[in-house]
């Protein structure tokens, strides 16, 4: 008896004498009880959400899905699976250990999209950012770096202020930082990975917005992506086929069957839902599969046509509580360093939703990105679980409130 109470009963600081050891989990100062439970529910209930989307784009197509109408499924739930145990070990590791690793992390990811370069690296859908493993199974680098260079950005930025006790990073560290930044851009830019790139080019505007940088910075920088775009155009750096997609973006008549065609068609879908959907796995464009890219770039249009504005409504309210309780974590955190990542993180999740969403809608040009937990995709799906880890982590390490 005395070895049984010995293991079912303990002491809880605050708490009294003996209580049982299972109510240590809810103990106020507890890492269960000091989770942000609104981020994780609301990202496991759009990837779950996502989960049946991707599966009803993909269940009929046989060209891409091995004949096998749960293909897609499965992979895309075992994704989720690798996506939540990343998260748990970045809660482990803690963002404050992951500052010490960050130059390694960072250099890897830089290693990774080099690779994409070599004959090692593919081409699919016209942009050379992936790397085949076999299986089934593709690694796409590009998006490791969102991760790395909010790390990376927020260790430098923070570190200096508060070596020297200042309120916001001097200029030598904002050129600094922003040149960490440059490299990888430089590459993913070379693949040519244009929606990757506006993506962390709006995550480095929220790390200085966040770090406190000088307004200069953040117009200068403005002005300088602007001179970058058309450099970009003069140059003839982007492909033929990304140049059409902004000249449909701006003339949606332009060509409906060819390169007008994917966003008609997906305008087409959402439409057709109205208010409540034609029904989930009933969807006509869906079923007829006249939306290329259904399951990764235009997995919106399946919510739209087959759970209508209500479906579509719930994904866009819950992308916007996973927002909204980063904002609060990224006011609350305890030291620069952890607003700077939380921040970085808001900027990452809020404006490649917005572009995804907004390119389903016709009011963004098509730029090939992934809606964060939805779209099929392990790279994403990996990148994004490991970002909620960061956001627990700076959560759940704040001071506890007296």
């Amino acid at each position: 008896m005395t070895g049984l109470k010995s293991f079912t009963s303990f002491t809880v600081p605050g708490y009294g004498p003996e209580r049982p050891r299972w109510t240590r989990l809810f103990a106020r100062d507890s890492p269960v009880r000091r989770l942000d439970w609104p981020i994780l529910l609301s990202a496991l209930a759009l990837s779950l959400i996502g989960s049946l989307l991707v599966y009803s784009a993909t269940r009929n197509r046989t060209a891409i899905n091995q004949g096998d109408p749960h293909y897609f499924l499965i992979r895309h739930l075992m994704n989720l699976g690798i996506g939540f145990v990343l998260m748990i070990g970045t809660l482990w590791l803690g963002h404050r250990g992951l500052r010490n690793a960050a130059p390694v992390l960072y250099g890897l990811s830089v290693f990774g999209v080099l690779l994409v370069l070599t004959p090692l690296g593919a081409t699919i859908n016209g942009n050379r950012n992936w790397i085949v493993l076999g299986g089934g199974f593709s690694l796409q680098p590009s998006e490791f770096v969102k991760v790395t260079i909010i790390l990376g950005m927020a260790v430098l930025l923070s570190a200096r202020v508060d070596a020297a006790d200042r309120t916001y990073p001097d200029s030598r560290t904002v050129i600094q930082a922003l040149g960490l930044a440059a490299v990888p851009i430089m590459v993913v830019l070379m693949m040519p990975d244009l929606g990757s790139t506006m993506v962390m080019t709006v995550t480095i505007l929220g790390v200085l917005l966040a770090s406190g940088a000088p307004n200069r910075w953040i117009f200068g920088l403005l002005g300088v992506g602007v001179l970058g775009a058309v450099a970009v155009w003069r140059l003839h750096i982007l492909d033929t086929y990304q140049i059409n997609r902004f000249a449909a973006f701006a003339d949606p008549s332009l060509d409906p069957s060819g390169v007008g065609y994917n966003t008609n068609q997906a305008r087409i879908a959402i439409g057709s839902g109205g208010l409540t959907g034609e029904g989930l796995f009933h969807g006509a464009q869906t079923t007829g599969q006249f939306v290329p890219e259904q399951q990764t770039d235009f997995v919106f249009t399946v919510a739209g046509e087959e759970l209508g504005f209500v479906g579509a409504g719930l994904i866009i309210v819950l992308i916007g509580v996973v927002l909204w309780r980063a904002c609060r974590i990224a006011r609350e955190a305890p030291d620069l360093y952890g607003t700077i990542v939380a921040a970085g993180i808001v900027a990452w999740f809020s404006f490649q939703s917005f572009e995804n969403i907004g390119m389903a809608l016709g009011i963004m040009p098509v730029a090939g990105i992934p809606l964060p937990f939805v779209s099929y995709g392990g790279s994403s799906m990996f990148a994004v679980w490991t970002a909620v880890g960061l956001l627990q982590s700076i959560r759940v390490r704040r001071p506890v409130r007296a």
